[in-house]
């Protein structure tokens, strides 16, 4: 059951479970294995873009990431997204696509697109404050970016 939009603005949007791809995913196949057999998972494209960006190839980054991004959109459409509101990390299903736009405004930020980065970064800010948060927040044993 959905909470009650008592803010006015439109509903939260949640994609759909897909629990065998993630299963997969969380049993350890290689991403690239994932998105071959399941190509709508954003959070597959989300893994190997950030396999990439961590292994220095930014391009093959941007391109994983930016297909996760359109397939997210896709499925958000699908879902009833039209263009704004809410899509909330808390919701499992939303993570992949919200990890793919972070990567994609990493990647466009390493390759200098500036404002395509810009704007990754505020539609993820607007889509979940909670993604930005948890996303912008350095990983164990790294530093931050």
């Amino acid at each position: 059951m959905q909470p009650e939009n008592l803010l006015g603005g439109p509903a939260p949007t949640y994609l759909p479970d897909q629990p065998e791809a993630a299963a997969a995913l969380a049993d350890g196949t290689p991403p690239e294995q994932v998105a071959a057999r399941f190509p709508g998972c954003c959070a597959a494209w989300a893994a190997l873009a950030g396999r990439a960006f961590a292994g220095g190839d930014v391009i093959a980054a941007y391109a994983y990431a930016r297909t996760g991004y359109h397939r997210g959109l896709d499925q958000l459409r699908r879902a009833g997204w039209r263009g704004n509101g809410p899509i909330p990390w808390e919701h499992p299903p939303n993570r992949g696509f919200l990890r793919s736009l972070h990567m994609l405004a990493r990647a466009a930020a390493a390759i200098g697109e500036d404002d395509e980065a810009a704007r990754c970064e505020q539609f993820l800010r607007e889509s979940s404050a909670a993604a930005a948060a948890e996303l912008a927040a350095p990983e164990p044993g790294r530093g931050a970016g």
